[in-house]
């Protein structure tokens, strides 16, 4: 079954949670950085961030199936222009990009990364900035099939409090 993309307000931030906390588990096995915060400081700090990403002119995009929401994209809205590249006068950065464990393979982060593509052109926004952890290759490998490449490299140093 395929899911349907949809673009979502910020009414449905605390669905995501799910979701935002199995990527945050995910990234937690394979990041070479640790500790991990907790789940709950985890989804606070988050749900914040997409509280800003919607005030700042922000969108979502969630994937649907017949079992409920499978992914979702979360995007924010700079202005440019940037400080090193060339970038238009705004730009987008994929905040976040998640599809659930179960759901993988079946296109569907390609799909939300088509529907963030649209929905940026239509905004007539051409430029993109993803992140993704060191550690979470599949995720590398999809990016750099759309033709991204690396940018930049964060460096990290975590004392456990």
């Amino acid at each position: 079954m395929t899911a349907e993309i949809v673009l979502a307000g910020a009414e449905r931030i605390d669905e995501l949670r799910p979701l935002w906390l199995e990527l945050h588990h995910h990234h937690a096995r394979v990041s070479r950085v640790q500790p991990f915060v907790d789940d709950e400081t985890s989804w606070a700090a988050r749900r914040r961030s997409y509280v800003e990403t919607f005030d700042g002119g922000g969108f979502a995009l969630v994937a649907e199936d017949g079992d409920g929401l499978v992914g979702y994209a979360m995007v924010r809205i700079h202005d440019g222009p940037d400080d090193s590249w060339a970038f238009g006068s705004r730009y987008g950065e994929v905040w976040t990009l998640v599809v659930s464990e179960h759901a993988r393979g079946r296109g569907i982060g390609s799909a939300l990364l088509d529907a963030v593509d649209a929905e940026l052109a239509g905004r007539g926004i051409e430029d993109l900035v993803i992140g993704v952890m060191e550690g979470n290759d599949g995720a590398r490998r999809l990016y750099e099939r759309r033709g991204l490449i690396p940018g930049w490299l964060q460096l990290y140093r975590v004392t456990a409090r």
